[in-house]
């Protein structure tokens, strides 16, 4: 690259380390610098990448080596306390090494989902911010449900929820297509007064449910999944105000249902 300076702060931005001023500014000069927008794409690609083929959990070697120690140290006492108090103390010392092996597995499988996850939050952010660069924030401009909503047939392998929600005060604005979690989803915009919501939802993987609220850079993330949908909400608006709108969102589809 050309801009070596750029590397390096696209790294700090989707780590989540750069504040909101300078991401903002770094937005804009993605948006005009094809080669840097290249960049910053094939570091989301790569990350993307990571989770889909994060390699199954191993044991560490230390683990091994304490296994294969413990296993030792109980063949000593056996030979010397006889056939009965030998297998007593072998046996202890294997459920302890099976306690040790379980909580370890356990361990690397959350640190994988939590990379996951953080990774998934980074592409969310990055979408939202890059929506409200001029001409960015919306494919279809409307207010009108039955509108936003036939603009996505043919256009993705799914019909997403859309819900009017301007009687309680968080009118729609319109929709888009964006790319997150390596595929098209589904991107509707809702005002609150001078601040944007951005509400990304495609087709549920797993099973239901939801996770703790994330602030990153200035702006509030939520995400939760149904049966059918996984949703992500970000938006620089008061958590309070949008813990209230996702409220919506769900009571929404569940009068769908």
């Amino acid at each position: 690259m050309n801009h070596p300076d750029v590397e390096a702060q696209v790294d700090a931005y989707l780590d989540g380390e750069l504040d909101s001023i300078d991401a903002v500014e770094l937005e804009a000069h993605l948006a005009g610098c094809e080669e840097c927008g290249r960049f910053r794409d094939d570091r989301l690609a790569l990350r993307a990448a990571i989770v889909a083929r994060f390699p199954r959990a191993q044991a560490p070697d230390a683990l091994r080596h304490r296994v294969r120690d413990a296993l030792r140290t109980a063949a000593a006492p056996a030979a010397i306390r006889g056939r009965r108090a030998g297998p007593r103390r072998a046996w202890r010392w294997l459920a302890l090494a099976a306690s040790l092996a379980v909580v370890a597995a356990g361990s690397w499988r959350f640190a994988a989902r939590h990379a996951g996850s953080e990774l998934l939050a980074d592409e969310v952010l990055g979408s939202h911010v890059r929506s409200l660069m001029p001409g960015h924030l919306t494919d279809v401009v409307s207010s009108d449900q039955h509108t936003v909503k036939p603009w996505f047939d043919g256009k993705l392998d799914f019909s997403p929820p859309v819900h009017d929600l301007a009687e309680r005060g968080y009118p729609l604005l319109g929709g888009r297509l964006d790319y997150i979690d390596g595929r098209p989803v589904a991107a509707l915009v809702y005002g609150r007064r001078r601040h944007l919501i951005n509400v990304f939802l495609w087709p549920a993987a797993g099973p239901a449910g939801g996770g703790a609220p994330l602030l990153r850079n200035g702006y509030h993330l939520l995400h939760w999944s149904t049966p059918e949908y996984a949703y992500w909400v970000a938006s620089d608006l008061g958590l309070p105000e949008l813990t209230g709108f996702a409220g919506l969102l769900q009571a929404g589809d569940s009068a769908e249902r």
